[in-house]
């Protein structure tokens, strides 16, 4: 899959991350996708765990600015089902769409400060 890591908003020209915790809609599984293209970087996830999958394409695919906020979300979400024992997919159902609500406050970005 190609996609470009980011996308204008109308207050940010960075402000729309095309690499995000969980997407709403869905057309392509992780099971059809073996190689993510962004013009970071590539990243061959072919025959790697949800959670190797996950870390290598924050780091080679998504925008500088995001990372951060990627790998904080990813170590985050890690740690609190590590404590619940489920953690194959770590996910955060309450926080996980953070990102995108950001788009609808004042500044119009995906740019948020922590997931608490």
């Amino acid at each position: 899959m190609h996609t470009p890591s980011t996308r204008p908003s109308p207050t940010d020209p960075i402000g729309v991350s095309c690499i995000v915790p969980m997407c709403s809609h869905i057309d392509s599984t992780e099971h059809d996708l073996d190689v993510i293209v962004t013009e970071q970087g590539l990243a061959d996830v072919r025959g790697l765990a949800p959670t190797e999958r996950a870390k290598l394409i924050i780091d080679k695919c998504a925008h500088p600015d995001y990372r951060p906020i990627l790998k904080d979300y990813f170590d985050f979400s890690l740690k609190k089902c590590l404590e619940r024992g489920a953690a194959h997919e770590p996910h955060m159902l309450d926080k996980v769409f953070k990102m995108h609500l950001g788009l609808l406050g004042d500044e119009k970005t995906m740019k948020i400060k922590n997931w608490n």
